[in-house]
C-alpha cells in the first residue's frame, strides 16, 4: 500500500492563513492594545493565555465529541479525532499553565497559588497528559479505544469545572467575561478576539495535520500486521 506525502491544498491554506493572523495578533498586542494602567507590560500576556485557554478547551470538547461518537457507532475515524485534539489540546493547555505562571510572578509575587481554578487547572492538565501516555501505551485495538473513548468521556468535566471556578468558588483569579461585558476597553476586547481567532484556526491547522498523520500510521500498521500474519501462516 502506498500513501501520498504531499500535503493537502486546505492544510497549505491554513497555514497560511495561521500565519498572517497570528502576525496580525502580534502587531495588535504590542502596537495596537494600550498599556495596562497598573501591570504595564506584563499585562501583555493575557491575551496568549486566554486564547491558549480558549483553544485547550475547545480542543478537549472536540475529545469529547469524539470520544461519545466513537462509543455510539464505532467508527475509526472518531477515536482518530479524539486522539488528535486531546494531543493537541494538552500542548494548549501547557501554554496556559506557563503563561499563567509567567503572568502571575510579577502581579501575585508568586509563580503559584494554591486556588481553586489553578489547582483544578493544574489537575487538569495531569489527566489529560494520563490520557496520553495512555494512547502510547496501548496498541491500536478496538479495546484500548473504547478504554481511551470512556477516559476522554469523564475527563471532559475538568473543563466546565476550570470555566466555572472563578464563579462558584472565592478566588484571586480574574474573571475575564461577566454574564453582562467582557470588562474591556474596546481595542483590547478587539485585540482579543484576534489572537482568539488566529489561536483557532492554528489548532485546525495542527488537527488536519495530526489527523492526516494518525490516518497514515494506522494504515501503515494494518499493512504491517496483515504481512506478519501472513509469513506467520506460510
Amino acid at each position: 500500500m502506498q500513501t501520498s506525502a504531499r500535503t493537502p491544498k486546505l492544510i497549505n491554506l491554513l497555514i497560511a492563513l495561521s500565519a498572517i493572523l497570528l502576525i496580525g495578533a502580534l502587531w495588535m498586542v504590542f502596537a495596537y492594545a494600550p498599556l495596562e494602567q497598573t501591570m504595564g507590560i506584563v499585562q501583555k500576556i493575557f491575551y496568549f493565555h486566554v486564547s491558549s485557554a480558549w483553544v485547550g478547551f475547545f480542543a478537549f470538547f472536540v475529545t469529547f465529541v469524539g470520544s461519545l461518537l466513537y462509543l455510539l457507532r464505532g467508527q475509526d475515524r472518531w477515536d482518530r479525532l479524539a486522539v488528535a485534539s486531546a494531543e493537541i489540546g494538552f500542548v494548549f493547555i501547557s501554554i496556559t499553565l506557563v503563561s499563567g505562571m509567567l503572568w502571575a510572578k510579577p502581579v501575585w509575587g508568586a509563580y503559584w497559588v494554591w486556588e481553586m481554578r489553578l489547582t483544578i487547572s493544574l489537575i487538569q492538565w495531569l489527566i489529560y497528559f494520563s490520557y496520553t501516555l495512555l494512547r502510547r501505551s496501548l496498541a491500536h485495538t478496538e479495546d484500548a479505544a473504547r478504554v481511551s473513548a470512556v477516559y476522554g468521556i469523564v475527563a471532559f468535566v475538568t473543563v466546565p469545572l476550570s470555566w466555572f471556578a472563578i464563579r462558584w468558588w472565592r478566588t484571586i483569579h480574574p474573571q475575564v467575561f461577566s454574564s453582562s461585558s467582557s470588562g474591556l476597553p474596546a481595542s483590547m476586547l478587539a485585540t482579543l478576539l484576534v489572537c482568539l481567532g488566529a489561536f483557532s484556526v492554528l489548532y485546525f491547522t495542527f488537527l488536519l495535520q495530526r489527523l492526516r498523520l494518525e490516518k497514515l500510521v494506522r494504515e501503515r500498521l494494518a499493512v504491517l500486521s496483515a504481512e506478519a500474519d501472513r509469513e506467520w501462516a506460510a
